[in-house]
């Protein structure tokens, strides 16, 4: 079917300003104000509502095949298209793991069948994300965004050093859980004030960035393009930017929920627990200042959901996990770009640009370009309800917070794949 969507504002770098976006075919025609439609094209007006390039979320969690009690690759996507995405990389703590070609085509199947958007899998490091043999990386590079033990640290110098090595060869990327067993002690939240005076084990700061220090030495050995994934400490945003000046073939990101809230905002609940933590407020600091000077090129949301009862344990007992995919632009938007603490630009380079860059997939909002894009109402505010959410899980951190930004619409290759009504 062929759009024309009237009345939308295009950010141009300086600003707004007035477009109408022409689709024709799945690809944009033109972006132009008072454009004629295609033919037999359904006109759309946006009512001056933002029009962004498609988002790209580079770490989420839609947990099938395996654990489709807690999301599915339907729900999953859902919930991205509501939040404006259109290309997710997804992790493989999958059952099966995705270590070879033969479980890969598992989740590969079901993405084909059942995704309403571009889906990405990584592909294992090591068989079964256990630590102690290389996944059969070269069968799997053509079908996957790069390699990942996501959930699990590579505990081996050893181990990485040989998946870095293959990587490299293979042309494709390692994206790292950062996390040193040794230094965990049984902790589940940030080792700060809040554990210290609510009587919390907590996880010290180094059990992340001592192994993306390790991971940094390795990748200016090997070579191999190196993505950190979800930082939270300040001792990690240094480093890198360390090893950025450096010219080490890094990246990085961090999710919504460690630049809104600090320890300080902890609660007894289990939608307050994630893996990192949120940490101190200096370390959100560090994050924020990240995100200014480039230092970190990427906000993803390790969206993670699970089911109520897995997460209403409280914060000790509770699975570690928040899902994020619906509030996450908004949340940026409310808490940083309304008060003039990030520019517009600097967010849509963090949702967008530079995940096409590093990661090789998505469009720009572009003539002849693949209608990939979402409609975002910046003047509507909405109050958080887990209840309404697209996906299976329910636990976030920004449940009953007034957040600016409504997602109106996204497309898909020219196909409409979310749309919220006008009330």
């Amino acid at each position: 079917m062929n759009y024309l969507l009237k009345n939308g504002l295009l950010f141009t770098g300086e600003g707004f300003c007035p477009a109408d976006v022409s689709v024709a075919d799945g690809r944009i025609v033109s972006i132009v104000g008072g454009q004629d439609a295609a033919p037999g094209a359904v006109t759309i007006d946006l009512h001056h509502a933002a029009v962004f390039p498609g988002f790209v979320d580079v770490h989420v969690h839609l947990r099938e095949p395996g654990f489709s009690y807690k999301e599915t690759i339907r729900t999953g996507t859902l919930s991205a298209a509501r939040g404006g995405y259109v290309h997710v990389c997804a992790m493989p703590n999958l059952d099966p793991v995705p270590d070879s070609l033969e479980t890969l085509n598992v989740q590969r199947e079901i993405i084909a069948r059942d995704g309403a958007i571009h889906v990405h899998p990584y592909g294992a490091i090591t068989c079964g994300e256990r630590g102690g043999v290389l996944a059969d990386m070269e069968a799997m590079a053509p079908h996957v965004a790069g390699f990942s033990d996501d959930g699990r640290g590579v505990q081996s110098g050893e181990m990485m050093r040989a998946a870095m090595t293959e990587a490299r060869r293979l042309g494709k990327l390692i994206a790292a859980h950062c996390e040193d067993n040794s230094l965990l002690r049984g902790g589940y939240i940030h080792d700060g004030a809040y554990a210290r005076a609510n009587g919390h084990r907590g996880i010290c700061s180094e059990s992340e960035w001592g192994q993306i220090a390790r991971d940094l030495r390795l990748a200016a050995e090997t070579g191999c393009a190196y993505h950190v994934c979800h930082i939270s400490a300040r001792e990690s945003v240094e480093l890198i930017r360390r090893a950025k000046a450096e010219g080490v073939d890094v990246t990085c990101e961090t999710g919504p929920h460690y630049l809104v809230f600090c320890d300080e905002d902890l609660r007894e609940d289990g939608r307050f627990k994630m893996n990192p933590p949120i940490r101190s407020r200096e370390d959100r600091a560090a994050l924020i200042e990240g995100l200014r000077d480039g230092t970190i090129d990427m906000i993803a949301t390790d969206h993670a959901p699970h089911s109520a009862e897995e997460k209403g344990r409280g914060l000790e007992k509770s699975a570690m996990g928040v899902v994020g995919l619906e509030t996450a632009f908004a949340a940026v938007y409310t808490h940083l770009v309304r008060p003039g603490t990030l520019p517009m630009g600097r967010l849509l380079a963090l949702l967008h640009d530079n995940a096409v860059r590093r990661f090789g997939f998505g469009a720009p909002l572009a003539s002849g370009q693949p209608a990939d894009l979402t409609v975002f109402d910046l003047d509507k505010s909405f109050t958080v309800d887990p209840e309404k959410f697209q996906s299976m899980g329910r636990a976030t951190p920004f449940a009953g917070m007034e957040l600016y930004g409504v997602c109106k619409l996204t497309m898909v290759d020219g196909k409409i794949v979310w749309r919220e009504e006008a009330a």
